[in-house]
């Protein structure tokens, strides 16, 4: 009986064996194709994340020309070239100065016109104003002035003993700052505060100006008695700088005739606020290869360094050079301007185009150059015969 049961406990510990075995064996094995199943997840998020990362650089690489089509600059420009048509019948050869004025409207930049009394700068802008139906307002400089003449105060009310916010004139798209050199450095400093920063604090408030914003700054070239000067720091948060000359003798005449039908019978909106949006959006949008970016730069480090680009000879009459601010305005100009002409990239023949009023109040001449009657305008000219165009 018991040698029975024995042969019964062997037997039953054989059979437990393989059972055991089995499980672990089974156990391996789902490890196994636990560890597999996990490589291949791994392997297959790997090549889902390096197949949308080549994807998003295709993307990337690709949005220009699905963004900027051909039919879409063609429009762009069509819309461009209406307003200059219209500008033409209200305002007489001046079209440098409108087609500038547009441009800083869609980079969102200013302008500081220098010219004679009686060229039209009020009306230019103006005019502006009317055809891309924007709010203009003006502001007389004079050395009486506050700071809070222009951006507005804190009034208190009578009537309900309670105070309220005035805003100044610059809450508007269109702001003309006729003689900005009349008036103390603590104004001018207030105005080109809020041409950066686009907005106003009053008492603590802070109030956003609308878009698009555009400050044409004017200063008067020969009369320069009980005048501030602008330092050089200000100069540069200007877009352009434009000289503003004299016209024809047909130009003139022109003029006489226009003033006596009446130019503003004919000057209607023809772009809305908008568009202008739209075609500031555009022209960001302008493709800009590496070696224009890098002529761009050139161009400004000449105006630093001239002896390194074989210019030394301009040394003695650059007193200061252009900051990185140059670079940004001469990459954002040339973008509109080769929109003005109806192409979806830059090339160096507008970045020359643009680089003589976008370096005209960023270049500091010193005396030695002042002497020899030396301009800004000829030393940039050195510059672009000089450096090497890509």
């Amino acid at each position: 009986m018991n040698n029975r049961k024995g042969v019964e406990n062997r037997v039953s510990r054989r059979d437990e064996i393989p059972v055991k075995n089995v499980t672990e064996a089974s156990e391996q094995e789902s490890d196994s194709e636990s560890t597999d199943n996990l490589r291949a997840k791994q392997e297959e998020t790997a090549d889902i994340g390096t197949k949308t990362q080549a994807e998003t650089e295709s993307s990337s690489s690709g949005s220009h020309s699905r963004e900027l089509s051909d039919d879409t600059v063609r429009e762009c420009s069509e819309k461009i070239q209406k307003v200059f048509t219209a500008i033409d019948q209200g305002l007489v050869g001046q079209k440098k100065v409108a087609e500038r004025l547009f441009m800083a409207l869609l980079a969102r930049g200013h302008v500081l016109l220098e010219g004679l009394p009686g060229l039209a700068k009020t009306t230019a802008i103006k005019i502006l104003g009317t055809l891309c139906h924007l709010d203009f307002n003006r502001i007389q400089f004079t050395p009486d002035l506050l700071p809070a003449d222009i951006t507005g105060t804190e009034i208190f009310i009578h009537e309900t003993s309670e105070f309220r916010i005035k805003k100044g004139p610059v809450f508007c798209h269109l702001l003309l700052a006729d003689e900005i050199n009349r008036a103390p450095s603590k104004v001018q400093a207030a105005l080109l505060e809020v041409m950066q920063e686009k907005q106003v604090t009053i008492s603590g408030q802070e109030f956003k100006l609308d878009s698009p914003f555009l400050v044409l700054a004017t200063q008067n070239p020969i009369d320069q008695e009980g005048t501030y000067t602008l330092p050089e720091a200000q100069l540069d948060r200007f877009l352009f700088k434009l000289n503003m000359t004299y016209g024809t003798l047909d130009d003139e005449v022109n003029i006489m005739k226009r003033v006596a039908q009446g130019i503003w019978q004919n000057i209607k909106p023809v772009i809305e606020r908008q568009e202008i949006e739209e075609l500031s959006s555009v022209a960001t949008e302008i493709f800009v290869s590496d070696d224009i970016r890098r002529y761009i730069a050139s161009l400004v480090f000449a105006t630093r360094f001239p002896e390194n680009f074989a210019l030394a000879e301009l040394k003695p009459w650059i007193l200061c050079g252009a900051s990185p601010r140059a670079s940004i305005a001469l990459e954002q100009t040339a973008k509109i301007q080769a929109l003005f002409m109806g192409r979806s990239f830059v090339t160096p023949s507008d970045v020359k185009e643009m680089a003589y009023d976008v370096l005209n109040h960023r270049i500091v001449l010193s005396f030695e150059a002042e002497a020899e009657e030396m301009t800004v305008a000829d030393i940039t000219s050195k510059i672009l015969a000089t450096v090497p165009v890509p």
